[in-house]
């Protein structure tokens, strides 16, 4: 029996998850924590290096990173998806100049809950200037 040979990894597929990761992007660069939350699942989870130590825990980290320092003004980004199945998928985020003049690398995991992308986790790496 031959098996059937089909793509399950459409350009809109990818257009989708890309479009969630742009809104995380967009929610940086206005400081809309409202946005910021439309990405994320509500128990999303976020871990990373600070210079204070380790950033650990509930996503509501970020909006409070948010809160603190505002609008991203002069954020730049590049967006990769790094892997996709029809229900996962990995996201790198390159990031220069976030509200508070800092650069990272975010890797974000999402997924595919009733239809819709949420970001579910997001790991960071903050680099020295």
């Amino acid at each position: 029996m031959m098996s059937e040979n089909k793509n399950i990894n459409t350009v809109q597929d990818y257009d989708e998850v890309l479009a969630v990761v742009k809104g995380y992007v967009e929610g940086l660069r206005t400081g809309d924590v409202d946005l910021l939350k439309k990405t994320f699942h509500k128990d999303a989870v976020m871990y990373g290096h600070l210079p204070e130590g380790l950033s650990e825990g509930s996503i509501e980290n970020l909006y409070t990173y948010i809160e603190k320092f505002g609008a991203a003004s002069y954020i730049k980004t590049h967006l990769s998806v790094l892997h996709k199945t029809p229900t996962t998928a990995v996201v790198r985020v390159e990031m220069e100049s976030d509200a508070a003049g800092e650069d990272f690398t975010d890797y974000h995991s999402l997924i595919k809950v009733d239809g819709a992308w949420k970001v579910v986790a997001k790991l960071f790496h903050l680099y020295s200037k």
